[in-house]
């Protein structure tokens, strides 16, 4: 199984861009950016267990920060902002250094299949605009990964547990719960992690560390 976002193409640095560039719009107002940046992260925590992930739920969680934290009566700053976060969806899809590659040989060796979270719309846009599909047995696009859905994975399509791996770049959503749903994972860290995501990886013998996507052929 691998991951789709921050592991076979740059995602979250997109929203990194628009969310310092909202920053700099509230200066003017005297907001310091961490007290932006720590309002907008509970609104998204408590927006992604009401309406999930992806790009409208962040817009939505950037909108009411910066109406809540900005003086009201500046509708034209309002619209930037919004424009700024749902210009994300039409962004083109940025393949990392070495996945397709690493994606032909391993699809030549063993089964793959895509495991992304988010809106389903969405992820398969991404998927289909990535031209990376052919090299996947399969798609799966959840609303959430826990321990529990990688055993519903398992359980579905007969996997043995000692020879599946979890590919990513988030500890929250990748390697820790694949390895409590008693699978292996491996641990490629990206820059632009979401902080939401961010959390220490399980220090276990079943999870691999490696610098980058195309070590993977040195392993498997």
């Amino acid at each position: 199984m691998i991951d789709a976002d921050d592991t076979l193409w740059e995602n979250n640095v997109y929203f990194e861009r628009v969310i310092e560039e909202v920053k700099t719009m509230l200066e003017p107002f005297g907001i310091a950016p961490q007290v932006f940046r720590k309002h907008l992260d509970a609104l998204e925590r408590k927006h992604i267990a009401i309406y999930g992930y992806g790009t409208l739920n962040f817009t939505r969680s950037l909108l009411q920060a910066f109406e809540e934290l900005v003086p009201s009566g500046r509708r034209d700053l309002r619209h930037r902002v919004e424009t700024l976060g749902l210009d994300i969806l039409n962004r083109p899809v940025e393949i990392i250094e070495g996945v397709p590659e690493t994606l032909e040989y391993l699809s030549g060796r063993h089964l793959l299949y895509l495991v992304t979270k988010g809106d389903p719309e969405e992820q398969s846009r991404k998927v289909e605009r990535s031209g990376l599909a052919g090299y996947f047995e399969g798609v799966e696009i959840l609303p959430e990964k826990t321990a529990r859905t990688y055993e519903q994975l398992r359980n579905q399509h007969g996997w043995d547990p000692q020879r599946t791996w979890m590919i990513g770049n988030s500890p929250r959503s990748d390697v820790n719960p694949a390895v409590s749903a008693g699978l292996n994972a491996v641990f490629i860290p990206h820059a632009y992690t979401w902080v939401l995501e961010h959390e220490e990886p399980a220090s276990d013998p079943r999870v691999l560390l490696l610098e980058k996507f195309a070590d993977l052929c040195l392993h498997f």
